[in-house]
């Protein structure tokens, strides 16, 4: 007889923003590669570092938001060596910036309570627009702006101001929603 040890968790992590109802397809795949990312992590929760990472592969108007080349492969290359040391002191533990008190939404299980605040403040940028769907520098803008988070952590330690960031994600997303 075999024991069967499954490597990563049978069931997907559950996802507090209905990918329908406000997302647009690319940042639905934004949540889909940062979901994978922490399961094969073995993170118990999508954290804001996996959303900045997956944001940094898949978007490419995130891409150009970072102050060039270099400053984006040195955010990446801490974002990589999350899973083989840099990060391993956050496994095991939930993300909560304090940006709001921690309340346990199921719906939102499987997300720390930062990067559920995160998306929800997405989607709110978007509405200010009169936009219906958030997109991916709305998502960044989002990040960058909470302070204690640990994708501000990881652009700190690459370089890069997070204010700055905040407030050139926004003024992106008014030059791509002309």
């Amino acid at each position: 007889m075999q024991n069967r040890t499954p490597r990563i968790p049978e069931q997907p992590t559950p996802n507090p923003v209905d990918a329908d109802a406000g997302l647009t397809v690319e940042l639905a795949s934004v949540v889909t590669g940062a979901r994978r990312r922490a399961l094969r992590d073995g993170d118990r929760q999508i954290d804001t570092a996996h959303l900045l990472h997956s944001l940094i592969e898949s978007d490419p108007e995130v891409r150009e938001a970072f102050d060039g080349g270099p400053q984006l492969a040195k955010v990446l290359g801490y974002l990589v060596q999350r899973s083989i040391g840099y990060g391993l002191r956050w496994q095991g533990s939930v993300e909560d910036s304090g940006a709001v008190p921690v309340v346990r939404d199921p719906a939102a299980e499987g997300w720390s309570p930062s990067a559920a605040t995160a998306m929800e403040d997405a989607l709110h940028r978007a509405g200010l627009r009169g936009e219906s769907r958030a997109r991916g520098l709305d998502l960044l803008a989002a990040l960058a702006a909470d302070g204690e988070c640990r994708a501000v952590e990881v652009l700190g330690r690459a370089g890069v101001d997070a204010r700055w960031l905040s407030g050139r994600a926004v003024e992106r997303t008014a030059e791509v929603s002309r």
